[in-house]
């Protein structure tokens, strides 16, 4: 029954809402009776129309006036004004002039006005006032399912959604964007929220696979739910939108030819960053902006790519003797940044002392609307008004159009297997927005590890730009200060990075023409993929059209849930082919080896063997990685890399062509065309080297007809100036050719004879190999590795199965076997010895199989162990297999310090000091190896007195997966809780330390007098 009041006050409300129907009457803005207490008024009918010169029509609904302009025959604005007056706060700062408008008509329809180009036409339906777009040949694109609505602040469009229609953009929405928004919320503005679920750097544009694009002309915040309806809502008492009609990659250029196409960086943008206060800072004592040098100076020592520093990267971190600065970073090959958190007054003075790179701050740049753009535009004018350079900024927040100005950054986060997860799939989906160009910090800028260092590393080399920022965590973090494997693990990958360059540089000019960025969803590339717009495709992205980039986010060496699209794919490391769309589970990713796989048909420029793009002469090779299969193509365009003469038509586009069979046996043919352009200091002439992938070794080469000599072996071929040589070994097999020097001007041929697509004569032929995970070798101890040896299509006979190891290793390659029927599995068993000083960790193993049709690779994983207690033994005097924590490391025999090693103090509980223990600070995990020796572990544990008080975890011993103990919720007022957990022959133990309160405040846990009793 209802009550009483409430039927009264649903009766007032229903005739108020009939009194003011009675007086809007046609024409009027009308009150939704849905709206409740917002107060949303709809426009009303139509009460007048007016056509007038260069395609404007204007329609009248009582006070209220919409505008209807075509920009282009596929693009235009809906403006409404509720009072009748238009504005526009924006004017001139986000869309940019564009020509000419398009021949458009319209006609009267009855109960509807049609506004047409050649292209769309846009149905302006009278009673009310609501709008509908549909393709020249009718299909439906959207319609108004409501009139345009408002409040006092709020101005909202109700469209229609489709059965399967999927939404994409706002920006850089963090942690999502490149898979579809479809029934999901997002916000565009800024929120001052970094981190997962933030939207720095967010742009007031969405598009449908519905076949349209839409921009919402504003500085207010933007709120997008695609729901059923779906609504787009603005923080403001106007309406004003663009629209573009077009798949996704025509939405997104026609979108970034109104506010602006991305950048041409210069080449040095596409090299890695470093940043850090090089004066006075707090965090690293006493120091000159000169001792920015000694740190490039390192990056050459450790020959690792670096290609701009900021030098001084921190709040109130000026600078000194600039002009020398940068004059010798130029003699590292690095160029100078700075960091404007003053603003950019001084700007041209730098710029004229050699500043190229210039990041802004979010304490200047205001509320991240106007203010943020303004500086984008007015920081890159600056460095191009100033010297010869293309202008090129970082920028924490930003708005529509700031990707003609520089790269969006994701602002300052906390390095962690969670940071790495986020982030992939951010920038990606900030792609779909036009922002051709974001990143974040490699392993953030404070927390982090090596080992997340690397993981993040590894993936962000191919991201278009990427930095180090240092200065802030406990510790430095360029990629050189974690000794090894990780020094040489980030080495490799930055030198691959660099490598390509012409691929990478070539996608951004691409991008200066379509707006389409680098990085990309798959759901972009393959539109018709049901899985590429769901969470299956969410940790994953394309570098350009041809890498499938699948980043590890966790603490493993196995990676699952990697989705291949249709086609097929090629695992970069191992050279194994893959028939998609397919997901793949148990992929083998040690430390060093991040999962990449090339698209077939791929021809991918490199420049070999460099560590600056300033290391490039006139002699230099120009080399192509070729994955062959069918027709396919690329365009190389070069220039100067560094000024601006590439606006007035100085560079050059060179065009290769590769034929080669769509599967199985035949010739291949490299058709590497004329270079068109010049450019000053071009290589009129130089050498090229191919790297074809086929599996099989053609009967003979020829350059022009004329056959090239074939070499014996891999050294002769290194040594030699020109020939071709089949390397079996590598990566299942690839043709590795070399030309002599030719002229750029002239086209010519390379033409493999009697040899096959990628994958080889007989695809699905070759043999597989893997691993099982979680293998365990002692040092100096001899062991086993088992590796699976799975027959493809065809028996695979003669096996025989080695493994390469680090120096000072022993391998026993394991007896062969005669044969392995197609389709199944031996396991086969190879013998390891360790060196006697390794040291504990992860290992990469490369196991090779060679039998009587070919041979193949794969990289896998094992952990050398240290040895284990032989009696009772203090934790804090093992060694920690890992040792994560949630503030500075974790301490042995003292409790949390600050941010360096032996920083804390005497460990106390309950005014008790114990003189052994860990003291760790949520969240922490501490993994020691007992290798099935130990019966039991103890220690009393709490919160270190130097609390006083603050501070709630829960400690918890965890062994080989299982958890042995967990306690109580322990606070700083809790008495020291005792521990004895019986092991039972754990080889793993695990001591976690975890907030339970959602508050890291005081969670300084100890694990006070912690010993293992062990035979």
């Amino acid at each position: 029954m209802q009550s009483p009041i409430r039927t009264r006050v649903m009766l007032v409300g229903a005739a108020v809402l009939g009194l003011l129907a009675a007086f809007a009457g046609p024409g009027s803005a009308q009150a939704d009776p849905s709206a409740g207490a917002a107060s949303e008024t709809s426009v009303g009918d139509v009460t007048g129309f007016r056509a007038s010169p260069g395609a404007v029509f204007t329609l009248r609904a009582g006070t209220a006036e919409a505008r209807v302009s075509f920009v282009a025959a596929d693009t235009f604005r809906i403006q409404l004004a509720p009072d009748g007056a238009f504005t526009d706060p924006t004017g001139s700062d986000i869309v940019l002039p564009q020509g000419k408008p398009p021949a458009a008509r319209w006609k009267d329809k009855g109960d509807r006005y049609e506004l047409s180009t050649d292209q769309v036409t846009l149905r302006a339906f009278k009673s009310p006032l609501r709008f509908a777009l549909d393709k020249a040949d009718g299909t439906r694109l959207w319609a108004e399912s409501k009139p345009l609505s408002w409040t006092k602040d709020t101005t909202t469009q109700t469209l229609a959604r489709g059965a399967t229609e999927q939404f994409y953009g706002g920006g850089m929405q963090n942690g999502r964007g490149n898979t579809s928004h479809r029934d999901r919320t997002v916000e565009v503005g800024v929120d001052d929220n970094w981190n997962d679920g933030g939207h720095p750097n967010s742009v007031p544009f969405y598009l449908s696979t519905a076949g349209y694009g839409v921009f919402r002309n504003t500085y207010a915040p933007n709120t997008y739910a695609f729901g059923e309806p779906v609504t787009a809502s603005a923080k403001e008492q106007r309406f004003d939108a663009y629209y573009f009609a077009g798949d996704p990659k025509h939405v997104i250029g026609a979108y970034t030819q109104l506010t602006g196409k991305p950048f041409m960086p210069p080449v040095y943008g596409l090299e890695p960053g470093d940043s850090d206060c090089y004066l006075h800072n707090a965090n690293r004592g006493e120091r000159h902006t000169l001792d920015a040098l000694k740190v490039a100076d390192a990056y050459k020592t450790h020959d690792m790519p670096n290609g701009w520093m900021l030098v001084n990267d921190g709040y109130g971190c000026g600078y000194e003797n600039l002009p020398e600065t940068g004059a010798g970073l130029q003699k590292d090959a690095m160029h100078m940044g700075l960091w404007t958190e003053d603003g950019l007054d001084k700007l041209a003075d730098q710029v004229k002392a050699g500043q190229r790179v210039a990041k802004l701050d979010v304490a200047w740049v205001g509320d991240g609307y106007k203010h943020a753009l303004d500086g984008c535009k007015d920081a890159y004018r600056g460095i191009e008004a100033n010297s010869d350079a293309r202008g090129f900024t970082w920028a924490p927040e930003s708005w529509s159009g700031a990707q003609r100005c520089g790269v969006q950054w994701s602002g300052d986060q906390s390095g962690s297997w969670d940071y790495i997860r986020w982030q992939i799939p951010t920038y990606a989906g900030a792609g779909m927005s036009g922002l051709a160009y974001t990143s974040g910090d490699i392993d953030g800028i404070f927390g982090g590890s090596p080992k997340t260092y690397t993981r993040d590393l590894e993936w962000k080399a191919f991201l278009p730009a990427v930095m180090t920022m240092d200065g802030w965590a406990a510790s430095d973090k360029q990629p050189y200060q974690y000794g090894e494997p990780y020094t040489s693990i980030n080495r490799d990958y930055l030198k691959l990075k660099e490598s390509l360059l012409p691929y990478m540089y070539s996608y951004a000019h691409d991008a200066t023409k379509t707006g389409v960025g680098p990085v990309r969803p798959l759901a972009l590339e393959y539109p018709d993929d049901p899985k590429a717009a769901t969470d299956a495709a969410k940790y994953e992205f394309l570098s350009g059209e041809d890498f499938l980039v699948a980043p590890v986010y966790q603490d493993t060496a196995v990676r699952d849930g990697i989705y291949l699209p249709k086609g097929t794919w090629i695992d970069y490391w191992s050279g194994r082919t893959y028939q998609g769309p397919a997901t793949l589970d148990g992929y083998s990713a040690p430390l060093d080896t991040l999962p990449l796989f090339v698209k077939a048909g791929a021809a991918v420029p490199m420049w070999p063997g460099i560590r600056s793009y300033q290391d490039r002469t006139a002699t230099s090779p120009l080399a192509w990685d070729i994955y062959p299969q069918g027709r396919s193509s690329f365009q190389l365009y070069e220039d100067d890399g560094v000024t601006r003469a590439n606006r007035a038509g100085a560079f050059t586009t060179q065009r290769v062509d590769v034929t080669a069979p769509q599967r199985g046996a035949g010739d291949v043919r490299v058709q590497v065309g004329a270079a068109k352009g010049r450019f000053a200091g071009q290589q009129t002439a130089r050498p090229y080297q191919f790297t074809v992938h086929t599996a099989s070794a053609p009967a003979k080469v020829e350059i022009q007809g004329r056959a090239l000599a074939r070499l014996g072996s891999k050294a002769a071929y290194d040594r030699a100036g020109t020939g071709w040589f089949y390397d079996a070994s590598d990566r299942g097999g690839v043709v590795l050719v070399k030309t002599a020097t030719l002229r750029t001007d002239k086209a010519f041929d390379v033409e493999l004879k009697g040899t096959s697509a990628v994958g080889g004569k007989v695809p699905g032929a070759a043999v597989t190999l893997a691993a099982p995970t979680g293998q365990e070798l002692g040092a100096g101890a001899a062991g086993k590795v088992a590796v699976d040896v799975t027959a493809g299509a065809k028996d695979a006979t003669g096996v025989r199965v080695s493994l390469s190891a680090p120096a000072g290793w022993t391998v026993t390659p394991a007896p062969a076997l005669d044969r392995v029927p197609a389709g199944t599995t031996r396991r086969v068993e190879v013998g390891v010895t360790p060196a006697k000083d390794a040291g504990p960790g992860e290992v990469t193993l490369t196991a090779n199989s060679a039998y009587a049709s070919g041979s193949s690779q794969q990289r896998i994983a094992v952990s050398v162990m240290p040895a284990p207690p032989s009696g009772d033994t203090w934790a804090s005097d093992m060694a920690w297999l890992t040792s994560v924590n949630g503030y500075g490391p974790p301490e042995r025999d003292r409790s949390n310090g600050e941010s360096g090693a032996a920083d804390g103090h005497p460990l106390t509980l309950a005014g008790t000091t114990y003189a052994k223990g860990i003291g760790g600070h949520a969240d922490s995990d501490i993994e020691v190896y007992t290798g099935g020796r130990c019966t039991a572990f103890t220690a009393d544990v709490g919160i270190d007195d130097e609390i006083n008080g603050y501070g709630e975890v829960a400690f918890s011993v965890e062994a080989d997966g299982k958890v042995l103990w967990t306690s109580p919720k322990v606070t700083g007022a809790s008495a020291t809780v005792a521990v004895n957990v019986p092991l039972g022959g754990a080889r793993h133990v695990h001591l976690k330390i975890t907030d339970t309160n959602n508050s890291k405040s005081g969670d300084h846990g100890d694990w006070a007098g912690a010993k293992f009793s062990c035979a």
